[in-house]
């Protein structure tokens, strides 16, 4: 028999009850049954989670198999109608050169000039550009010497360029590469030499720019302002020390802040959130909730892996309906717009009578089991839970389709800001301190504010 056609929850039910009717066996071996019990539960549990069904990324699946591409009837290439990006003549090329024709080359016969025929060539030239002030000094009579002013930043006999610097800055806190390979970068390719120290003095002096120019509370104030925010957190490594990055984001803004606390103190002293009195979109973490003065939305993306796995695992139906309508929901919403008023009490009546039905096939836990001096909540299934959070946060799970505000389906514009973070830590392993995760977390909040505001980051 294959392992995925046994109901191990019924097994394990069935086994708990014929335990409590067995007066024959002794406690200790009613608690050892127990425990083993539970570790089947837990390791059936695992088994069969995946991307789909949980939160597990796609790289951690087991056998992970590529969906299959479908056929196109269409053409390989660009297609008709599209606005494609190609190399375009300049008007103003930096350097031109002329072909002349080879006279000798030719027939005998007289030739007049009638035009030339373009072709442009585009490449870069990699190289380092020294600018040398030279400033004049006179003497009068007197012995008494005045020099001409040095431009604005120039105090050194030799010193790095602000081109140079925000080309260094561009390459760690944007592109994430990590200080020795940008080091080899500038020494092979510019064969300009640039220490670790001199790149963190560089990113350093970024982050104060960014401060003093009240760009960072331009970022916190339109944030909270707003009337749509996402939100987000993930662990990061300082020194090799667990600490958490919050971050908060639109369209058009984002924040990022680290911080060694992940709950709602890292919170409020990031500043955001203690002001934000719009719709908060995130993924039903206790601690947001801590925020009453706004409304809250829950990310349906998660919902749906969580049905998944009720489905799957569990063998719930009402799973698999209530996931089902969630889609529909989001689907009509995507190609009509705004559902008007009868149409979203349909789907609301249509989503507690599937909850409904699920409360007789996922009851609570049977309060005759709760054992002597047991005090508080008995535990429930991961299903049993699922449906109990559904239905006390219905108007959250919904805001998507209710909400004058226009509230998207996921928290997938939270997730996606924060996630270039993880590639960071990915590359580099860690902050080696708390200065240089807050530098790249003010730097990279404002790179991707600039991005997003259609500023490039190299220009930002």
């Amino acid at each position: 028999m294959n392992l995925k056609d046994i109901n191990i929850q019924d097994v394990v039910e069935q086994t708990r009850k014929q335990l409590i009717a067995d007066k024959t066996i002794t406690p200790s071996l009613k608690m050892s049954i127990e425990l083993i019990l539970m570790i089947v539960t837990l390791l059936a549990q695992k088994f069969g989670l995946n991307s789909k069904n949980s939160s597990i990324p796609p790289s951690q699946d087991t056998n992970r198999k590529k969906s299959p591409t479908t056929g196109s009837e269409l053409k390989p290439g660009g297609q008709p109608g599209r606005i494609g990006k190609t190399l375009l003549q300049t008007d103003s090329p930096d350097e031109i050169n002329i072909i002349y024709v080879e006279r000798d080359s030719l027939p005998k016969g007289r030739y007049h000039e009638v035009g030339f025929q373009k072709r442009q060539v585009v490449d870069i030239d990699i190289s380092k550009v020294v600018t040398e002030y030279q400033a004049q000094i006179l003497e009068d009579e007197h012995g008494t010497r005045f020099m001409g002013p040095f431009p604005h930043g120039v105090t050194r006999p030799v010193q790095y360029g602000a081109g140079l610097k925000a080309h260094a800055v561009y390459l760690s806190q944007y592109q994430l590469l990590p200080y020795n390979r940008i080091e080899e970068y500038f020494n092979d390719q510019l064969g300009i030499p640039l220490s670790a120290g001199s790149l963190f003095n560089f990113n350093e002096q970024a982050a104060t720019l960014v401060r003093s120019s009240g760009a960072q509370d331009a970022i916190q104030h339109a944030l909270a302002q707003s009337p749509l925010l996402h939100v987000d957190e993930t662990g990061i490594n300082v020194d090799g020390v667990r600490h958490w990055l919050h971050g908060a984001s639109t369209t058009q803004w984002t924040y990022f802040y680290p911080h060694k606390n992940r709950g709602k103190l890292a919170m409020d002293e990031a500043g955001v959130l203690p002001y934000f009195t719009g719709v908060l979109c995130h993924d039903h973490w206790k601690p947001y909730y801590q925020y009453t003065q706004c409304e809250h939305a829950l990310c349906n993306a998660h919902h749906l892996r969580e049905l998944e796995r009720a489905w799957e695992q569990d063998g719930m139906e009402w799973a698999k309906a209530l996931q089902t309508l969630l889609k529909t929901i989001n689907k009509q919403q995507i190609d009509e717009g705004v559902l008007d008023g009868l149409s979203q009490q349909q789907y609301i009546k249509e989503y507690q009578g599937i909850l409904a039905r699920g409360d007789i096939h996922c009851p609570p836990p049977d309060e005759s089991t709760r054992k002597k001096g047991q005090r508080g909540r008995l535990k429930r299934t991961k299903s049993r839970a699922l449906l109990e959070r559904l239905r006390d946060y219905q108007d959250d799970v919904l805001r998507f389709m209710v909400s004058d505000v226009t509230v998207p389906f996921t928290n997938n514009q939270g997730e996606n800001d924060i996630r270039m973070t993880k590639v960071q830590q990915k590359i580099s392993g860690c902050f080696r301190s708390m200065q240089g995760a807050e530098m790249f977390c003010l730097i990279r909040s404002y790179l991707s504010t600039c991005r997003k505001q259609s500023v490039s980051a190299s220009s930002a």
